[in-house]
Protein backbone atom coordinates (compact mmCIF):
# COMPACT_ATOMS: atom_id res chain seq x y z
CA UNK A 1 0.00 0.00 0.00
CA UNK A 2 1.24 3.34 -0.89
CA UNK A 3 2.72 4.98 2.52
CA UNK A 4 0.04 7.64 3.30
CA UNK A 5 0.30 10.00 6.90
CA UNK A 6 -1.85 9.69 9.23
CA UNK A 7 -3.55 13.51 7.99
CA UNK A 8 -3.88 11.59 4.90
CA UNK A 9 -5.58 8.77 5.79
CA UNK A 10 -8.11 10.37 7.73
CA UNK A 11 -8.80 13.10 5.27
CA UNK A 12 -9.53 10.22 2.91
CA UNK A 13 -11.36 8.31 5.10
CA UNK A 14 -13.51 11.16 6.32
CA UNK A 15 -14.06 11.74 2.08
CA UNK A 16 -15.31 8.20 2.02
CA UNK A 17 -17.92 8.81 4.85
CA UNK A 18 -19.27 11.82 4.11
CA UNK A 19 -19.86 9.87 0.28
CA UNK A 20 -21.77 7.13 1.95
CA UNK A 21 -23.73 9.44 4.23
CA UNK A 22 -24.70 11.47 0.83
CA UNK A 23 -25.30 8.43 -1.07
CA UNK A 24 -27.68 7.35 1.84
CA UNK A 25 -29.64 10.96 1.94
CA UNK A 26 -30.18 10.50 -1.55
CA UNK A 27 -31.03 6.35 -1.64
CA UNK A 28 -34.59 7.38 0.54
CA UNK A 29 -36.55 4.27 -0.93
CA UNK A 30 -33.50 2.04 0.24
CA UNK A 31 -35.11 1.72 4.00
CA UNK A 32 -33.83 0.79 7.14
CA UNK A 33 -34.84 -2.52 7.77
CA UNK A 34 -33.45 -3.30 3.84
CA UNK A 35 -30.04 -1.78 5.52
CA UNK A 36 -30.08 -4.04 8.16
CA UNK A 37 -30.85 -6.71 6.26
CA UNK A 38 -28.68 -6.91 3.61
CA UNK A 39 -25.70 -5.35 5.34
CA UNK A 40 -25.93 -5.56 8.85
CA UNK A 41 -26.49 -1.65 9.48
CA UNK A 42 -28.40 1.30 8.90
CA UNK A 43 -28.26 5.39 8.90
CA UNK A 44 -29.29 4.50 13.01
CA UNK A 45 -26.11 2.78 13.19
CA UNK A 46 -24.16 5.25 11.03
CA UNK A 47 -25.60 7.70 13.97
CA UNK A 48 -24.75 6.14 16.85
CA UNK A 49 -20.73 5.66 15.30
CA UNK A 50 -20.85 8.88 14.79
CA UNK A 51 -21.89 9.77 18.00
CA UNK A 52 -19.61 7.45 19.83
CA UNK A 53 -17.04 9.11 18.12
CA UNK A 54 -17.68 11.94 19.03
CA UNK A 55 -18.16 11.34 22.56
CA UNK A 56 -15.00 9.76 22.38
CA UNK A 57 -13.18 12.80 21.52
CA UNK A 58 -15.08 14.97 24.42
CA UNK A 59 -17.67 16.20 22.46
CA UNK A 60 -21.23 15.75 23.83
CA UNK A 61 -23.77 14.96 20.62
CA UNK A 62 -26.62 14.25 21.19
CA UNK A 63 -28.62 11.18 19.33
CA UNK A 64 -31.03 13.45 17.86
CA UNK A 65 -28.31 15.85 16.63
CA UNK A 66 -26.17 12.90 15.33
CA UNK A 67 -29.44 11.26 13.15
CA UNK A 68 -29.59 14.58 11.89
CA UNK A 69 -26.04 14.83 10.67
CA UNK A 70 -26.43 11.43 8.86
CA UNK A 71 -30.06 11.71 7.50
CA UNK A 72 -29.76 15.88 6.33
CA UNK A 73 -32.72 16.80 7.90
CA UNK A 74 -34.39 15.61 11.62
CA UNK A 75 -35.10 12.45 11.88
CA UNK A 76 -38.73 13.03 12.39
CA UNK A 77 -39.21 14.50 9.19
CA UNK A 78 -37.37 11.95 7.39
CA UNK A 79 -39.29 9.05 8.79
CA UNK A 80 -42.52 11.51 7.85
CA UNK A 81 -41.38 12.01 4.06
CA UNK A 82 -39.81 8.21 3.38
CA UNK A 83 -40.34 5.39 5.92
CA UNK A 84 -43.07 3.46 4.47
CA UNK A 85 -44.35 0.04 6.40
CA UNK A 86 -41.75 -2.77 6.14
CA UNK A 87 -43.09 -5.66 4.56
CA UNK A 88 -43.80 -8.80 6.45
CA UNK A 89 -40.66 -10.61 4.77
CA UNK A 90 -38.19 -7.94 5.84
CA UNK A 91 -39.87 -8.22 8.91
CA UNK A 92 -39.48 -11.96 9.46
CA UNK A 93 -35.77 -11.38 8.03
CA UNK A 94 -35.05 -8.93 10.78
CA UNK A 95 -36.34 -11.02 13.09
CA UNK A 96 -34.35 -13.66 12.25
CA UNK A 97 -30.98 -11.56 12.46
CA UNK A 98 -31.84 -10.38 15.29
CA UNK A 99 -33.33 -12.48 18.00
CA UNK A 100 -35.12 -10.51 20.76
CA UNK A 101 -34.86 -7.50 18.72
CA UNK A 102 -31.34 -6.69 19.25
CA UNK A 103 -29.42 -5.03 16.75
CA UNK A 104 -26.45 -3.68 17.80
CA UNK A 105 -27.58 -0.03 17.55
Amino acid sequence: MTNISDEQRQALEAAAFRRLRDHLRERTDVQNIDLMNMAGFCRNCLSNWYREAAENEGIDLQKEEAREIVYGMPYQEWREKYQREASPQAQAAFADANPGGKTGH
